[in-house]
């Protein structure tokens, strides 16, 4: 899910509800929303699918245990930090790095 979109999708990662924060992902992007979200002292989950064509990169999903959470508010409202304190921003948010 990206931040164009403000549905609220709820699923299961490894038997436990989470609020899916992004679907489809490659590692790089997993291992960025990863931190940042464990910064911001959520629980994160994440489940490995499968590439559907042999030596294809798989993808991932993320997720947090917080059933409330939508990455489009926390980005809009300002409510995500990054190690140094500074506000996410969505193209932060997108891209992992401040312009």
């Amino acid at each position: 899910m990206s931040i164009n979109n403000a549905k609220h999708i709820v699923g299961e990662i490894e038997g436990v509800r989470c609020t899916i924060v992004e679907s489809g992902i490659t590692l790089d992007r997993l291992a960025f929303l990863t931190d940042l979200l464990q910064l911001n002292n959520f629980e994160v989950r994440e489940m490995k699918i499968p590439s559907v064509t042999e030596g294809e990169e798989p993808r991932y999903t993320i997720g947090v245990t917080d059933l409330v959470f939508n990455p489009v508010f926390a980005v809009y409202e300002r409510s995500l930090r990054t190690r140094e304190g500074k506000i996410i921003t969505p193209a932060y948010w997108k891209n992992g790095y401040e312009e």
